[in-house]
C-alpha cells in the first residue's frame, strides 16, 4: 500500500512541522497512537511530567491537527484526547526550506524519530526478561551492510514498507491469545567508508 493515498498518514508541511517538532509533543502522540484515548493526567504520569505541560502541548497537537478531543469518554470536567493520524509523511525537503526555523524544527523531528527508535530498543533490552520465550526468539536486532545505486535503496525501503504492510492485514482479531503490539524499525542509510 502507498501511504501517499493513505488518508491515515498526514504529510508534513512547514506549519504542522512546526507545530509538531517538540519532543513531549511527539512523545504525547506516540503514546496516543499506540495505547488509544487517554487524559492529560493519564499521559502525564505515563510520562512523568506535569499535566499542566502535557494539557498545553496536547492543545497545541490540537491547533495543528494532530489529535482531538473525544468527548464521549469524558466524565465531567474530565477531557479524552485521541491521535487523529496513525502515522506522518517527512518529505526531505523540509531540511532545505528557506526558512531556518523550519529546517531546525525539522532537524529536532528527525533527531526525536531517532531518539525514540533507541528509547524503544533499550526498553526491550531493559525488560526483555519479563517476556515469553516464544517473544524473545521472535524478537530482532540485525543489520546488514549492502552495496547499492540510491535507486537501489529507494526500491529496498518501498519493498520492506510493503512487506510490512501486508502484515497489518493479517492482524489476529481481537482476543487472540498472545497478540502484542510490535514496533518494526526500518534504517537504510549510507555510510562512508575510507
Amino acid at each position: 500500500m502507498d501511504d501517499t493515498q493513505d488518508s491515515r498518514i498526514r504529510s508534513l508541511d512547514a506549519r504542522s512541522l512546526r507545530g509538531l517538532a517538540h519532543p513531549l509533543r511527539m512523545q504525547l502522540l506516540n503514546v496516543l497512537r499506540r495505547n488509544g484515548p487517554a487524559t492529560a493526567s493519564q499521559l502525564a504520569a505515563k510520562l512523568g511530567e506535569s499535566s499542566g505541560a502535557t494539557s498545553y502541548h496536547l492543545r497545541q497537537l490540537a491547533a495543528h491537527g494532530f489529535v482531538e478531543d473525544v468527548p464521549e469518554h469524558g466524565k465531567g470536567r474530565e477531557r479524552w484526547w485521541k491521535a487523529v493520524h496513525k502515522g506522518v509523511r517527512f518529505d526531505d525537503a523540509l531540511l532545505k526550506d528557506r526558512d531556518p526555523e523550519v529546517r531546525g524544527a525539522a532537524d529536532l523531528f528527525l533527531h526525536e524519530v531517532a531518539n525514540q527508535h533507541t528509547r524503544e530498543v533499550a526498553t526491550w533490552l531493559g525488560g526483555n526478561d519479563d517476556w515469553s520465550e516464544s517473544w524473545r526468539r521472535a524478537s530482532d536486532m540485525s543489520d546488514w551492510t549492502l552495496r547499492l545505486t540510491p535507486e537501489l535503496a529507494d526500491e529496498l525501503v518501498h519493498k520492506m514498507h510493503d512487506l510490512v504492510e501486508s502484515y497489518r492485514a493479517q492482524a489476529p482479531e481481537d482476543g487472540t491469545p498472545d497478540v502484542e503490539q510490535v514496533r518494526v524499525h526500518t534504517h537504510v542509510l549510507p555510510v562512508r567508508t575510507e
